[in-house]
């Protein structure tokens, strides 16, 4: 062995501490991103102005013609024809949804919708899918809005832009209609590989330079997973299951009988007892130290919640489905927020999966939009009993909306869709952004322009945007403390690209 491969004195005590180390088992690797984690420093807000936003994602590109439904009859009757359900018939027929199902989740904005680029006049009705009977009581409430046709641009772009072979001049969005790709571009402005997301750059605004002691780490918690959109340049994501946090198991209680508490006592009592004179050795005792103290956090912080808190009895609105136990561990973490340092802005990921459906869209879009209207709808309640549904806003994406056109039995994948902003900051009981017209014809006049009708699609019905993520994502944003200026920027590098008729407020959310 060369002389310049031989450890350190300091080097080999780091290693051997390694090895004892990893006997905490697997969770250990994740608590190195602890390690990036700064501390909280307050908005411009007093120590009681608490935000929190909630992303609930749909994975798979939620199918949004049967998601947000046309109801008045010219406009139904155009659905029901592209959907395979023929021009004169309104009931069910190829993936088109009755009319008659539709009157119970019927909405009833406050005021009639009318854009300039809405052709079809201000006339215009919608219903959501019956089974979400949930989210269109929100929304006729006044606690949910829908943000139409909403989807990545890097600048508005029309149909004609779309198709120029001028790419400088006419940007698009990187890898259209993938969903690896998308699902990024929704998270963070860029494709699959991005280490960073909106949500994440909006948390580097409140984090400074990392404490061992600080309690900044829970500014962003993820209950799905690793998510793009929480991770910063500085803030990155910590990770919570539906049970809780994600322990340090260690090995050796396996081995001697010790309860994993009591190893985890002695393992943080070993690392916080070990300080040397190497650098990474320090570092990475750190970081398992706040690892294990996150996790006792989270534990103390639950502790909050127990049977007699009302959202959580037996009987509560909360399903046992995947995504309401997500919602449903958000709504604790918050009611805990005291114990996990109080913070005063908080963003949290959640997600459901599915949405796929190129076959099969009648047997399984209802049970999957149903469990997101119910998990919407219990989480609102839940926050609203805890007296804090005006500082708490949740709000979908996805990877992008589908086709309108059938494929038989689903649609194919597409680029703009519906979304829905629920809170009691929100503007709701109504509509933002341009409801785009009910076609998949490619038809043009006589001097070679698309007519009104077909220029906010790209055949088949696939939505070209009208609304940016940016746009959408600036408004909550800006609710959420961030300044409408070079922050902005910031978080959202395109949205100086936007304005006028595409305005960087959306007004969906109070001042």
């Amino acid at each position: 062995m060369h002389s310049s491969d031989i450890p350190s004195p300091s080097r080999r005590a780091f290693l051997r501490r390694s090895g004892h180390l990893a006997l905490t088992g697997t969770a250990l690797p994740f608590a190195l991103n602890l390690a990036a984690m700064g501390e909280a420093a307050a908005f411009n807000s007093t120590a009681g102005d608490y935000k929190a936003l909630v992303c609930v994602f749909m994975f798979g590109g939620n199918d949004y013609g049967n998601t947000v439904i046309p109801y008045d009859d010219t406009s139904y009757d155009k659905y029901h024809t592209i959907r395979g359900g023929g021009a004169t018939g309104q009931g069910a027929a190829g993936i088109a949804i009755a009319k008659s199902a539709l009157t119970p989740t019927l909405l009833a904005p406050t005021t009639a919708l009318s854009n300039p680029l809405n052709p079809s006049g201000p006339e215009l009705q919608y219903a959501l899918h019956p089974a979400m009977t949930g989210l269109a009581g929100l929304f006729n409430a006044g606690k949910a809005a829908v943000q139409l046709n909403v989807g990545p641009l890097i600048k508005p772009t029309t149909r004609a832009q779309y198709h120029s072979s001028n790419r400088t001049a006419n940007p698009l969005p990187p890898q259209l209609y993938s969903h690896n790709d998308q699902q990024s571009i929704w998270q963070s402005s860029r494709p699959e590989g991005s280490k960073i997301g909106w949500g994440g750059k909006t948390e580097d605004l409140v984090v400074s330079p990392i404490s061992l002691n600080s309690k900044s780490i829970f500014t962003g918690i993820s209950v799905s997973g690793n998510a793009v959109f929480l991770s910063g340049d500085v803030a990155l994501q910590y990770q919570v299951s539906t049970s809780g946090a994600i322990k340090i198991t260690p090995a050796t209680s396996r081995v001697y009988g010790a309860t994993n508490d009591a190893v985890r006592d002695a393992l943080r009592t070993l690392v916080r007892n070990t300080t040397g004179t190497h650098r990474l050795e320090n570092d990475y005792n750190a970081v398992t130290t706040r690892a294990l103290d996150a996790q006792q956090d989270i534990e103390n912080a639950l502790l909050q919640t127990n049977a007699a808190t009302p959202f959580m009895r037996a009987d509560a609105a909360f399903g046992t489905d995947s995504l309401s136990a997500q919602l449903k561990m958000v709504a604790r973490l918050i009611k805990g927020r005291d114990q996990l340092g109080s913070p005063r802005r908080q963003v949290f990921f959640v997600s459901i999966g599915g949405f796929d459906l190129h076959d099969g869209l009648i047997a399984q879009h209802p049970t999957i939009l149903g469990r997101v209207s119910s998990a919407m709808t219990a989480f609102y309640n839940a926050t609203d009993e805890m007296g804090i549904a005006n500082q708490v806003t949740t709000f979908t994406a996805s990877d992008f909306g589908r086709t309108l056109a059938s494929n038989g039995d689903g649609s194919d994948h597409g680029w703009g869709s519906h979304h829905f902003v629920v809170g009691g900051a929100v503007n709701g009981k109504a509509f933002y952004g341009s409801p785009p017209p009910v076609s998949i014809s490619d038809t043009k006049d006589s001097g070679g322009n698309y007519l009104p009708e077909n220029q906010w699609h790209v055949g088949q019905g696939r939505l070209l945007p009208t609304t940016s993520v940016d746009q959408y994502a600036a408004t909550m944003a800006k609710w959420f403390g961030v300044n409408p200026g070079a922050e902005m920027a910031t978080v959202l590098p395109n949205i100086g690209n936007f304005g006028g008729a595409y305005p960087v407020d959306l007004g969906f959310m109070a001042a």
